[in-house]
């Protein structure tokens, strides 16, 4: 006789949703900026729409659901097997770090909007170069050649771009290393709409 334990239940398998492919979403993002940094701009709907969710709905179902990039995280640690699949060591996900990092990355942020006011002002001018790591300086000259709009616009998107592509290799690197999205458990977003999440909670009870 067969014993329960040798028999093996196959779990049905899920049906794939389109939010299962919103990874292509970070692929054409940063292939769009590439050739075009305007295109930049695109990525304040991962800025603003996680933090929309958490207001109005209180709860982080775009970081689960709809974050493009954790999806592409996911992705490629998970079905294309490039992650460690390791955990991660704790202080990444303490409290002390993530915060540390989300006032760091919104000291960044500020930064980045200053020196385009600067454009803005005239003060200074544009200059066609992103920075990987908020450091090392990479020329990126052919994804803009003028436009309708004025310098600043294109500075902001160099930025921008800047800060998207950089957290988002941040995020590979610790793919690699740990698990797939070991990104999601420190990243500025995420610790922002859990705050806001956090605050509601708070004021219903």
């Amino acid at each position: 006789m067969l014993n329960n334990k040798d028999v093996k239940i196959k779990k049905p398998k899920r049906k794939k949703s389109w939010m299962d492919y919103l990874y292509i979403w970070s692929i054409i993002y940063f292939a769009l900026g590439f050739f075009n940094i305007l295109f930049a701009w695109l990525g304040l709907i991962d800025f603003i729409l996680p933090l929309i969710v958490a207001i109005f709905a209180g709860n982080k179902y775009f970081c689960n659901k709809l974050c493009g990039r954790g999806q592409l995280f996911w992705f490629l640690g998970n079905k294309l097997k490039l992650s460690r699949e390791k955990k991660a060591p704790k202080f990444l996900s303490s409290n002390w770090f993530r915060y540390g990092f989300l006032v760091f990355f919104l000291t960044m942020f500020a930064n980045m909007v200053f020196q385009t006011y600067l454009v803005f002002s005239g003060t200074d001018s544009l200059r066609k170069a992103i920075k990987l790591f908020w450091t090392f300086k990479v020329p990126w000259k052919w994804a803009y050649n003028g436009s309708i709009f004025p310098d600043w616009v294109a500075k902001f998107g160099f930025g921008f771009y800047s800060l998207m592509l950089t957290s988002t290799l941040i995020g590979l690197i610790v793919m690699l290393l740990f698990k797939e999205r070991t990104w999601c458990s420190f990243c500025p977003m995420g610790t922002m709409t859990q705050g806001i999440c956090k605050l509601k909670a708070k004021r219903k009870e």
